[in-house]
């Protein structure tokens, strides 16, 4: 049986009360791939749809928006989610999904598929993630320039305050994220996001702020 990462629900406590915040999530559970590689066309699983569900009725504060890469299970993590915000009250109406090409690849890092894709199936996730954080891949965004134009996605899609906004993402971009903000030069198979595992966020005035796997951070940004 499936389950959440045990820290993800503790952070909500974590979270300012008075700040719209933010939900950066991997996908729920899908069905395994065959040769190792997890083709965009393998759906979620039904515990998948079902802890979905279950998740979305404990976000703890109003849902103003769903952001999803357009795949199709992210597409449906995030009906899964707001199916369980409405349920628990989170939602006053059916949101629409937005699909955002900043949460798939190509994407917020992968500026040449062409070029970073052959590279990613003859390394695998973990060990392409590793020379992006040290070496850099061609066909890729430095991981500063690929956090900092998530950045920008997220301010461009900050919801109003107190509410949550929640994008719908994969693996690979999340722990580029993660890697990135923490300050980590490498990541193992223990650093790598569970099935609907997620990054939670906000910003002030001059700082980003995040919570992952219990762990608060924050970083200073440039004026606008």
């Amino acid at each position: 049986m499936a389950r959440l990462h045990p820290n993800l629900k503790d952070a909500l406590h974590l979270l300012p009360a008075d700040r719209p915040a933010h939900l950066f999530t991997r996908h729920s559970v899908r069905e395994l791939a065959s040769d190792g590689f997890a083709d965009y066309r393998l759906p979620l699983t039904e515990e998948g749809v079902r802890i979905a569900e279950q998740w979305g009725q404990e976000l703890g504060r109003p849902i103003a928006a769903f952001y999803s890469s357009p795949v199709g299970r992210c597409v449906d993590t995030a009906i899964a989610l707001r199916a369980g915000g409405l349920r628990a009250g989170l939602i006053k109406s059916e949101l629409p999904i937005a699909t955002c090409a900043e949460l798939v690849e190509p994407g917020c890092y992968v500026e040449d598929i062409n070029i970073a894709g052959p590279a990613f199936f003859k390394m695998g996730a973990v060990a392409f993630i590793n020379q992006h954080l040290c070496e850099g891949i061609d066909g890729l965004l430095s991981p500063m320039a690929g956090q900092e134009k998530l950045i920008n996605y997220l301010r461009a899609r900050e919801p109003q305050s107190a509410s949550l906004a929640v994008h719908v993402t994969h693996d690979t971009i999340l722990m580029a994220f993660v890697a990135s903000l923490t300050g980590l030069s490498e990541v193992s198979g223990q650093d790598w996001p569970w099935m609907m595992e997620g990054l939670w966020l906000w910003l002030d005035d001059d700082s980003l702020h995040w919570v992952w796997r219990g762990e608060h951070g924050s970083k200073l940004l440039p004026a606008r």
